[in-house]
């Protein structure tokens, strides 16, 4: 398949600038693989179409403050840095404005100069490896002291809390950009949920900047994914194990976990617990070993998130949806309205 049969045109209005208030009042539409019907309802109407006995699989990576501004030295140019992933100890990888300007052997300054970093290398693609020195017992304190959110580049408007961008659930730190279908679940809602006897468990995938990465080659099978650290824990492990054999339906919440759970599928023919790194690129015709259902948001055009949801969904059902949300007006992409794709691999399905 071409890239650009993944594209649709999106209003420029309706890439959503802020997350719904409260987070379970965005809209949902719910794709039911067993008669193809779609509907439109509210998050919070969620639990209506779970089963006792389901299982949704949330990731709970949390986002660093990772974008810092800060002055070089002794100039006094602003510059920033994007913390993208931790190399050893205080040595990060990192996205550096203006790359050009910040040559091994840079020190840049943040704050009150109490977090200080030096350029050591640039690497092929541009990245810098830079060190940090630090006053405080760990990095992550100055992070939050001095730094901001990544958002996504199509997201202008500035956060007034940056909880926001960040799911409840959310304590392993380690991702560049938030796991965005899980914005949507309120306390309350998760507690509703578990009332009707489904199982809400936890893996771990730390998202990268490279999930916005374009896909640069026209033949999408050609196309390089990125990699990202995952890990599935014993318990998690069990319980899909255990809602598998009783009949009842495992369902990722956000691609991210649908990709940890279906990379270790691919590995291991099965569910266990494991950490790794995976480039798992999902795309129609590549097979599904685990997950029944997808909750998700809408994605953008040519990405391979938009190539994930049509190869669980199909690909005509799934722009043909994508098609109904724009004219539906739903809000699109990180802070945008959400989907649940319903009995995605569900044998029953398949009669």
């Amino acid at each position: 398949m071409l890239k650009r049969d993944f594209w649709y045109d999106l209003p420029k209005e309706l890439i959503a600038q802020e997350p719904a208030c409260p987070r379970d009042a965005a809209r949902l539409m719910v794709l039911n693989q067993k008669d193809d019907s779609i509907q439109h309802r509210i998050f919070r109407d969620l639990p209506e179409y779970l089963e006792p006995g389901d299982l949704l699989v949330v990731n709970n990576s949390k986002v660093l403050p990772a974008r810092i501004v800060g002055v070089k030295q002794p100039t006094g140019a602003v510059c920033e840095l994007l913390l993208l992933r931790q190399v050893k100890g205080d040595q990060w990888e990192c996205l550096a404005k203006p790359g050009k300007r910040m040559q091994p052997g840079t020190k840049v300054s943040f704050g009150d100069g109490s977090l200080t970093a030096i350029v050591d290398e640039t690497l092929e693609d541009g990245n810098k490896f830079v060190t940090f020195y630090y006053d405080t017992e760990t990095l992550y304190e100055k992070l939050d002291e001095f730094g901001k959110m990544p958002l996504p580049p199509y997201i202008t408007k500035q956060l007034e809390d940056q909880s926001q961008y960040q799911t409840v659930y959310a304590k392993e730190l380690g991702s560049a950009a938030a796991p965005t279908a899980g914005l949507h679940f309120t306390p309350e809602l998760m507690d509703t949920i578990r009332a009707k006897g489904v199982n809400i468990t936890e893996v771990t995938l730390h998202v990268g900047l490279g999930t916005f990465r374009p896909v640069q080659e026209d033949e999408i099978s050609d196309h390089k994914m990125h990699s990202e650290w995952y890990s599935v824990s014993e318990e998690t492990a069990k319980l899909i194990h255990d809602t598998k054999a009783a009949g009842h339906q495992v369902i990722a919440v956000g691609t991210t976990s649908c990709r940890t759970l279906e990379a270790v599928a691919a590995k291991y023919s099965e569910i266990r617990a494991c950490s790794g790194n995976t480039d798992i690129f999902l795309y129609p015709g590549v097979k599904f070993n685990c997950i029944d259902g997808l909750i998700t948001n809408f994605h953008l055009p040519e990405s391979t998130l938009i190539m994930l949801v049509s190869a669980l969904y199909g690909y005509e059902k799934t722009m043909a949806a994508y098609k109904v949300a724009v004219q539906e007006r739903y809000r699109f992409f990180s802070f945008g309205d959400a989907m649940f794709i319903r009995g995605g691999n569900d044998p029953e399905d398949k009669k």
